[in-house]
């Protein structure tokens, strides 16, 4: 095994968090957190990891961007038809992990998924750049393609299609609502200390709110 320099190992020592800051609602403290990344100017704010897993348990990660939240959950999009649109297909369940490294914050968020509505998804499609709504025709995600000149001879191809026409939503693409059911909120602290407060949604709709060790 390689071991890396004990030098790459960093103390945090930005902030902390405590249970009596910490609001009845989740989605407060969320809010908080996401307004002061932007405020921080933290690279890509809503950028997240995505963690699904396949009916026999495989799982898989990758980033996505989060591109809305309310009282029901998280919102990202994406192919259907792509490798985490078929795992969610099969198991419904997701993990969200979102890290402001400049903050030394991170959440964790795991919970149902479903799609949003049609009209929901075509909102937001109708607000991407052309060049985006365009490779969403384009690309057949996850699928082996033989080269980068494949990919571009798609592209010119729908480019072609829609050069006069407004470029649809196509119906394989939208998007998914992460309803979470625990939102964990991690504070880095000195010496591995770390604060870390988990909410847990009860039955009646209630969040309980717990410390958890680091």
């Amino acid at each position: 095994m390689n071991n890396f320099p004990a030098d790459l190992r960093r103390e945090y020592t930005l902030a902390g968090l405590r249970r009596a800051d910490l609001p009845a609602d989740p989605f407060h403290q969320f809010a908080k957190w996401f307004d002061e990344a932007v405020l921080a100017q933290v690279l890509e704010p809503n950028a997240m990891s995505l963690a699904t897993a396949d009916a026999a348990g495989q799982p898989s990660a990758r980033t996505v961007l989060l591109k809305g939240f309310d009282v029901r959950g998280f919102v990202f999009f994406t192919n259907y038809q792509s490798r985490k649109g078929r795992e969610l297909e099969a198991n419904p369940r997701a993990g969200l992990l979102i890290l402001w490294r400049e903050l030394e914050r991170q959440v964790v968020i795991g919970g149902a998924v479903a799609k949003v509505s049609r009209e929901e998804s075509e909102d937001y499609f109708k607000a991407r750049p052309e060049g985006s709504r365009l490779s969403a025709w384009a690309s057949r995600q996850s699928e082996v393609v033989p080269d980068r000149d494949y990919l571009e001879q798609q592209m010119a191809q729908v480019t072609g299609k829609f050069a006069f026409d407004s470029v649809p939503c196509p119906p394989h693409w939208g998007g998914y609502l992460v309803a979470p059911e625990e939102i964990e909120f991690w504070q880095g602290r000195p010496d591995r200390l770390h604060d870390r407060f988990r909410y847990t949604r009860m039955p009646g709709g209630d969040w309980v709110i717990e410390r958890l060790s680091p």
